[in-house]
């Protein structure tokens, strides 16, 4: 599945970043507690190079806080790179960011001296509401729309700190699939830029094996299916999600899950692990060394003169026809 939903000014928002980056002397890259991988942009990630980090792991009230500690040593196991846990219901631990960037640059302090810092971090990742924090007053535009703010601001947070604020921007292309489906499930991408059945699926899938308590008592069942059609099923029918001549509504049931994780009502859920993560990783390396290892055949085939397909690449083309048509079938 592929994320369609890159505004024009998130382009120029990237290159505005990667101009500004270079004048600073640390990036804040604020990231969803719940999915601290698939929240981080790795376009900047490409830039950053040395540049020394402050990962923000915001939301934390609505993340798991064991898979939360885990994450923050996972990150910080990188040179450079420092993190903290905030969240909006608690501004007094927001601002302990200022004085862990005193911490940062020591050589900073005293007069006519400044930390200039870059604040970075996807849409609806609650950036503007902790910069207005930080700032004791209202500086940036908040919603919870995503993509609020649209252009790059400076912003003098006092003692010593000039803070460059930027637009909440996605990213043109995503290597991991399931970072797509994750994004989606948190709310950091518009309902309606994916397909909301496909991400209720999703989300069914890996809450069914990774939280089977907190479901069978949100939905009130006595046993969590095996498989996510299953459980949406049971949980349609517990929560009166029914057609007409009593066939479930998938398309209801699969709204209503993500509203209520999205909202926190299902309790405290971290979508991903670093173990999850050093997984796929190994799957995406194998699967783009699959795909250039195919190219290469077939630009071989194209010198040889037989550019034609051969039986293999049409088998293939016809098992992912199949499968996609059996993954619809499953959901109708």
């Amino acid at each position: 599945m592929a994320l369609h939903w890159f505004p024009g000014h998130m382009h120029k928002a990237l290159k505005e970043i990667k101009e500004t980056l270079s004048q600073v002397d640390v990036l804040i890259e604020v990231l969803d507690a719940r999915i601290p991988y698939s929240s981080e942009n790795p376009e900047i990630a490409k830039i950053r190079g040395d540049k020394p980090c402050l990962k923000i792991l915001n939301k934390f009230d609505l993340a798991d806080p064991e898979l939360t500690a885990e994450w923050q040593a996972y990150l910080e196991s990188e040179r450079g790179v420092r993190t903290i846990t905030t969240n909006t219901g608690e501004p007094g631990n927001t601002k302990h960011i200022l004085s862990m960037l005193k911490d940062m640059f020591p050589q900073k302090a005293g007069p006519g001296k400044a930390i200039h810092a870059m604040i970075t971090g996807i849409p609806n990742v609650g950036k503007s509401t902790l910069i207005n924090i930080l700032a004791d007053r209202v500086i940036a535009k908040t919603g919870n729309e995503p993509a609020v703010t649209k252009t790059q601001q400076r912003i003098n947070l006092g003692s010593g700190i000039i803070l460059f604020d930027t637009p909440g921007v996605l990213w043109p292309k995503q290597e991991n699939p399931n970072s797509i489906y994750r994004l989606a499930a948190s709310g950091a991408v518009k309902n309606t830029a994916m397909e909301f059945d496909d991400v209720g699926f999703y989300a069914a899938d890996y809450l069914i094996k990774a939280y089977p308590d907190v479901l069978k008592d949100r939905f009130k069942l006595d046993e969590i299916a095996d498989t996510e059609i299953e459980f949406l099923e049971d949980a349609a029918r517990k929560r009166g999600a029914i057609m007409t001549g009593g066939r479930v509504n998938l398309h209801k049931i699969c709204e209503i899950l993500l509203t209520e994780l999205q909202a926190g009502k299902l309790g405290r859920i971290t979508l991903e692990t670093p173990a999850m993560l050093e997984k796929e990783k190994i799957e995406i390396a194998e699967a783009e060394a699959k795909k250039a290892a195919k190219k290469a055949a077939r630009k071989q085939r194209f010198k040889d003169g037989s550019a034609t397909p051969d039986k293999h690449d049409r088998k293939e083309k016809r098992n992912e026809k199949r499968a996609a048509q059996s993954k619809r079938m499953r959901k109708s």
